[in-house]
């Protein structure tokens, strides 16, 4: 590593030194830039936080009143004696990487990222970096997914037959970011949201993302209000007792982790649709930096490490 490192490795997460900032930092610091809305990577506790325009709303909704503040995609902004600038990661809308510069080396956090466009959250674009520290929770050869166009398919026909059967189709998600995929992506019909995930959604809706129409469950509905629904929740609605009062009806979760069989067994139907890279997706991506160095965070980080070692590429792990 070089002596005068443009990020470092500490126990409150990625430390610019130069800039004297964290980058999506696990303890409460001063000055936090933050990738996107998930509570693993935007926690409360920080004094400042920075990320771009379009995560600003859902940081807000989910931190309550922090110091926050927005910068544009691809907005050079100096702080210190470092250059920063956020860019598409396609995770979920507003996601983004995070480029630091300083003394001609460049730094890029991906900050968790898929690179298949969904029509949704803002594509991902590959940014130039000596070294590249890159996500890996699908870093293994068996995550590989279908096209989106594929799954969206799938989980309709599963809908439609749920329909058809006069049964109500329950389809787990996480609230922010894969709900609103599923809910942007399938095709029209009733859709109805739990208050977590419509909370979510409107925020999104206000700022100009295109999502369609959906009905938030309140005490009121009922499978006979909405015959043929698919409702979208958060998974632990499934377990909580939350879904009982919609039978007779079917389960699924549309996950990355649906790939493994063990992983299903909870639910009906796993559909797999994630919003994180797979295995061709993590290698392209770190191809198209043309990164001298990676380091593996968020996943199966040593077997990635390994990998990209074995390709000729210098690298290491982030714990």
């Amino acid at each position: 590593m070089q002596s005068d490192p443009v990020l470092t490795f500490t126990d409150a997460g990625l430390y610019c030194p130069a800039g004297d900032f964290h980058i999506d930092p696990v303890r409460a610091v001063p000055r936090a830039l933050i990738t996107h809305g998930h509570s693993d990577h935007a926690r409360r506790g920080h004094d400042s936080y920075l990320c771009t325009h379009a995560a600003l709303p859902v940081i807000r909704h989910r931190l309550g009143r922090v110091v926050a503040s927005g910068i544009g995609y691809g907005e050079p902004l100096r702080i210190g004696g470092a250059t920063v600038s956020f860019h598409p990661a396609g995770h979920v809308p507003g996601s983004a990487q995070i480029r630091v510069e300083h003394k001609g080396q460049v730094w890029v956090v991906s900050g968790d990222y898929k690179t298949e466009a969904d029509g949704l959250a803002e594509a991902f674009d590959p940014v130039p970096c000596h070294s590249f520290i890159t996500e890996c929770t699908f870093g293994l050869p068996i995550y590989r997914w279908q096209p989106q166009p594929v799954v969206m398919a799938e989980i309709a026909a599963w809908w439609a037959a749920n329909a058809a059967a006069g049964v109500t189709s329950i389809l787990a998600a996480y609230s922010f970011g894969k709900a609103q995929r599923l809910i942007h992506g399938l095709p029209p019909g009733p859709v109805l949201t739990h208050p977590v995930v419509e909370d979510v959604t409107k925020v999104l809706r206000d700022q100009g993302y295109p999502l369609p129409p959906t009905i938030r469950v309140t005490p009121q509905v009922t499978p006979q209000s909405h015959p043929g629904a698919l409702i979208i929740a958060p998974p632990n609605a499934l377990s909580s007792g939350w879904a009982d009062r919609f039978a007779p009806h079917a389960t699924a979760f549309a996950s990355g982790w649906m790939t493994l069989a063990a992983r299903r067994q909870a639910v009906g139907r796993g559909f797999v649709l994630s919003d994180h890279a797979d295995w061709p997706g993590l290698n392209a991506a770190v191809r198209a930096t043309g990164a001298e160095r990676v380091f593996a965070t968020h996943g199966s980080t040593e077997v990635f490490r390994r990998w990209m070692e074995d390709q000729g590429v210098r690298a290491g792990v982030v714990a």
